[in-house]
């Protein structure tokens, strides 16, 4: 037993604070004899003990009030042993964590920085494993700028001077093996930053699982297994095959009112969500943001553990399972990323070491003003490996399909929404953020490098140039971006009394001008519901029937027009409200009619958009594209043609915005034969008044438009008529 004055018990306290592996577990302390030391200030007495049996090998003794502990063994090697520790009146053995060796190599180390074929997820954060034949939890964390970090969790009561970390100098990474715990253990970090101040205890940047809401521990979570590639069409690129996106809140989609209204699991939406997205005929279902985040009123958008799927409807497994399922469905699943900005909860990334870690320190560069978040430093090397490496997480170890970004604009201009003075220029003189670009084109470079079929999806609002062209061309990379000039223009157009809509004709034109200039998604997303926007049957003008006949020739308009489709969840059945996150859909609106008839026309315009090779092949080509009436404003009607790549496939697109109805309306077409007329949206399934053309129409031997032959179309009023002609 070692008895010490109290000058070298403080010494060995302040060595401890620099480096406990300096202090704790067994030290040579002479010829033959070696001193282990252990750190419990709750324990009432420490035996060491055999490893491999209940021996008694020395009684330690208290030499710090602190709750420093040490005893003396003989030997000549290090010795093995274990702490029978009394606390609270009960006794326990348990391996000592400072009696384990390094556990990161220099190639791990590396990971941390750059990119390497370990990932940064698969060293920092918590690893159940087994280290030295000893069952535990691997723990590491990037802080270099702390004085001290310590893992906290109910194993340790969440007291940091149970087990402090050591730091590994030359990659600021922190590492502790704790054993005797495993998956299921919440746990936290302590960190005190320069000069020794305690950060409020932060959640692992890291954690595959996390407490629910509002708890906000960590838990430790193996990693999952890398998922196979399920199957998708081959061949054709993204580009060129149909993509139908239902956007959905899974908090609000649907709720279990007679349970206390709360949130259906990830396995219940498996159940339930997914047969009904197959029904209507989306390819792909799009999350809003499920990475875990505290508050529920961000929607997900504040996110603070991006490599954790929230709790708030079960466990990581179950989630697995939700995008499992999808897949036997034929279901895409793409995922809303937010890498833009994160919040500033005491728990997350902000100000993670006592030091600006995370964000830039200057908050002209870090921090927002419209979301009161906080920008990533992007052009930081361990910054951008989190990031990259998380997109890389989800497609590789949950199969996801892809990932929406969101806010990108935001990260793309140093002045965004900030007045002369409130940012700070590039190294040129520009208000380009140079770290954001490189960071966009190394995670779609990344994205589209793991062979498995992922797009990438931009959330991009301005005129930036080349936002879905290849890097290697000059561009970011992304494979699609949101047309949000589109939605705002037409969205303006069909809000107009019909009346009045022949001097606005070129909202619903102008798209056109550059609707191929980019590899375009047509959004009709969550934003346009909130806020006071209302729903988009309640922005539509006129009375009930009006109402209705507006939102589904609008929705006709969208199917036909060239780009991929976005919809946000209650648009397909007309919901009527605003969009409200805290309760579920109006699913009962289905019992009418009228709403009924929408939810049928969405699932009828699904399946000509992917049936029909003309409306979906060349989405995103100007050859796919052709005007037959771009300029009739008195009547308000256009009329265009999509093509098909091998020529085999023609489709007529005619959208009459007025309730006035247009008979032997004359359209020049291409092609000579019969034109079915696949999809129109007054007939009487759809809440219509059944005013069409008996199915189809032969084309005549009349020259029209330009073109060498014509119909005489009949063009309900309100509505959308699409007709297809195809080769024998």
């Amino acid at each position: 037993m070692t008895q010490r004055d109290a000058a070298s018990a403080s010494a060995l306290i302040e060595a401890w604070r620099r480096d406990p592996f300096s202090v704790l577990g067994p030290h040579a302390a002479g010829p033959d004899t070696w001193e282990v030391r252990a750190m419990n200030p709750r324990a009432t007495s420490i035996v060491l003990v055999a490893r491999d049996s209940d021996e008694a090998l020395a009684e330690m003794a208290l030499v710090h009030d602190t709750g420093l502990w040490a005893a003396q063994l003989r030997g000549k090697f290090r010795p093995s042993y274990r702490l029978k520790v009394s606390e609270n009146g009960a006794d326990h053995i348990e391996h000592d964590a400072y009696a384990f060796g390094l556990l990161l190599g220099p190639e791990a180390l590396h990971a941390v920085r750059s990119e390497s074929p370990l990932q940064a997820y698969r060293v920092l954060g918590a690893h159940p494993l087994s280290h030295e034949g000893v069952e535990g939890v691997a723990f590491a964390l990037w802080a270099p700028n702390a004085d001290r970090v310590s893992v906290v969790g109910d194993f340790n009561g969440w007291d940091g001077r149970r087990h402090a970390m050591r730091l590994r100098h030359d990659a600021g990474v922190w590492e502790l093996f704790v054993p005797g715990i495993s998956a299921g253990a919440a746990y936290k970090f302590e960190i005190a930053g320069p000069g020794g101040h305690l950060m409020p205890l932060k959640a692992d940047p890291f954690a595959f699982h996390a407490e629910r809401a509002p708890a906000t521990a960590s838990i430790v979570h193996g990693l999952p297994e890398p998922t196979a590639p399920h199957d998708e069409p081959k061949g054709a690129p993204a580009r060129e095959r149909a993509m139908s996106i239902y956007e959905c809140h899974l908090g609000s989609w649907a709720r279990v009112v007679e349970d206390g209204d709360r949130f259906l699991t990830y396995r219940e939406l498996a159940a339930r969500l997914l047969p009904y997205v197959e029904d209507l005929g989306f390819t792909h279902i799009e999350l809003m943001p499920i990475t875990e985040f505290p508050f529920d009123g961000s929607w997900g958008y504040q996110p603070i553990s991006l490599y954790a799927p929230t709790s708030r409807f079960g466990t990581p497994e179950d989630f697995r399972y939700f995008v499992e399922e999808a897949h036997r469905r034929g279901i895409g699943v793409l995922l809303d990323w937010v890498p833009a900005h994160f919040p500033n909860d005491a728990h997350g990334l902000a100000f993670f070491d006592g030091t600006h870690l995370y964000e830039h320190a200057d908050p002209r560069q870090g921090f927002h003003q419209d979301w009161g978040t906080h920008i990533y430093n992007y052009g930081r090397k361990e910054v951008e490996t989190f990031l990259v490496d998380n997109a890389r997480f989800w497609l590789e170890r949950y199969g996801i399909d892809g990932v929406r970004v969101d806010a990108v604009a935001s990260m793309l201009y140093l002045d965004y929404s900030r007045q002369p003075g409130e940012w700070v220029p590039n190294r040129h003189g520009g208000n380009e953020n140079l770290e954001a670009i490189a960071f966009l084109r190394r995670m779609n470079e990344v994205a589209y490098a793991t062979g498995r079929n992922a797009v990438t999806i931009a959330e991009e609002s301005t005129a930036w140039p080349g936002v879905s062209r290849p890097t290697w061309a000059g561009g970011l990379g992304f494979g699609f971006k949101w047309n949000m000039g589109w939605m705002h223009d037409t969205l303006r157009y069909m809000a107009r009394d019909p009346i009045y809509r022949k001097h606005h004709h070129e909202d619903l034109t102008f798209g056109l001008l550059y609707a191929f200039s980019e590899n375009f998604v047509l959004p009709l997303s969550h934003d346009e519901v909130v806020h006071g926007k209302g729903s988009l049957l309640g922005r539509m003008p006129g009375d009930t029937w009006r109402r209705f006949a507006n939102l589904r020739c609008y929705f006709g308009f969208m199917w036909g027009h060239p780009g991929k489709k976005l919809l946000f969840m209650g648009g397909e059945f007309a919901q009527e409200r605003e969009w409200n996150h805290d309760v579920s859909l109006d699913w009962h609106l289905l019992g009418d009619p009228m709403h009924k008839g929408v939810q049928n026309l969405v699932r009828d315009l699904n399946r000509a958009y992917r049936d029909i090779p003309a409306l979906h092949e060349r989405d995103c080509e100007a050859e796919g594209f052709g005007w037959i009436v771009g300029d009739d404003h008195e009547n308000s009607v256009v009329a265009f043609t999509r093509f098909d790549k091998a020529g085999r496939s023609v489709a007529l697109v005619v959208c009459n915005f007025t309730p006035v109805p247009q008979l032997d309306y004359r359209l020049g077409v291409p092609r000579e034969g019969f034109w079915r007329e696949v999809v129109n949206t007054d007939a009487r399934v759809y809440g219509g008044g059944d005013v069409g053309n008996g199915g189809g129409l032969e084309a005549l031997r009349q020259a029209s438009h330009g073109q060498p032959f014509s119909l005489c179309v009949t063009v309900p009023p309100l509505a959308t008529v699409i007709f297809e002609w195809r080769a024998g």
